[in-house]
């Protein structure tokens, strides 16, 4: 892009930013803007599309603090009329030659961002957000996205995700940024994980709470119960087993890589909420027969101290 380009546009009005916002102020309003204006929600718009390049061209300049501060120092000059061009021979009081000995407003400027002349550059690195499954997140999946970059129309991308990614994980994709004059940029994808309604993550080991009830707490049992990959396992519950006790079942975990995690297993012992006949007598006799045992005990002598 030429410097006269540049130096012309006000990135920060294009953000709804001022030049007294921090960068975290800048990338705020500039994820605020992306998320309507991003080419994958917007099937065609093409006014929306021009507003989606012209805010991902201002954030690439006004997101680096070095950029930044050579873009502010060209604007003021800009701004005072610094960058008029020369007028037969020169005038005295402002002119952006007189001012840099004689100095070309188009090689001036491309110093500041850069260094002076310089050789073809790769495309801008581009960024987009996907959404994928708990189950996704573990065993890997491919995402088929439709991507606007700054200087082309929309184009069909396939990324692979790999297996064992965490929330928040970025994957690249090596080429599929905008395009340059030494070839396109890169795209980097921010990946969110939904939640399962049954499994959660620890590092590499997978949770979950599995609900048993009073008799099998207290008489123990084997119980059968799906994993992740959905075949079933079966855990011992022992007899006298606590509510919030951990089982392991190893190998049951997140792969990645040559090493597996495990499944660890919180135990949730359920309590009835109403107990009739044969078992309310029985529970009365068990109550009875236990009376002597005091389960508070350990905690009354721990509160003394």
């Amino acid at each position: 892009m030429a410097a006269k380009d540049l130096y012309e546009k006000d990135f920060y009005k294009v953000l709804g930013a001022s030049k007294s916002d921090d960068q975290a102020a800048i990338k705020r309003k500039y994820r605020a803007l992306v998320k309507d204006l991003h080419p994958d929600t917007q099937h065609g718009d093409a006014s929306k599309e021009e507003k989606f390049k012209a805010v991902s061209e201002a954030y690439e300049i006004l997101s680096d603090a070095k950029k930044r501060a050579e873009y502010d120092e060209a604007r003021s000059l800009y701004e005072r009329g610094g960058f008029r061009a020369p007028m037969g021979g020169g005038q005295p009081g402002g002119d952006f030659n007189d001012m840099f000995g004689g100095g070309n407003p188009q090689d001036i400027f491309a110093n500041l961002f850069g260094g002076g002349r310089r050789g073809p550059r790769k495309g801008q690195d581009l960024q987009t957000e996907a959404s994928i499954t708990f189950r996704e997140s573990i065993i890997g999946t491919t995402l088929d996205l439709r991507l606007a970059t700054d200087r082309s129309a929309a184009q069909n991308i396939t990324a692979r995700v790999p297996a064992g990614v965490n929330d928040g994980a970025k994957i690249r994709v090596k080429g599929k940024g905008a395009p340059g004059e030494a070839g396109p940029g890169d795209l980097f994808i921010l990946l969110h994980v939904k939640p399962h309604p049954v499994f959660g993550r620890k590092g590499e080991n997978l949770t979950m709470t599995l609900p048993i009830t009073f008799a099998e707490a207290a008489l123990g049992a084997d119980i059968k119960f799906p994993t992740l990959s959905g075949d079933e396992v079966t855990v011992r519950i022992a007899p006298g087993t606590s509510n919030g006790r951990t089982l392991r079942v190893k190998g049951r975990g997140v792969t990645k890589g040559s090493t597996t995690g495990d499944l660890l297993v919180s135990v949730d012992v359920q309590v009835p909420q109403r107990v009739d006949g044969k078992a309310l007598e029985a529970l009365k006799l068990f109550a009875q027969e236990t009376s002597h045992e005091d389960v508070r005990a350990d905690l009354i002598q721990r509160a003394k101290i």
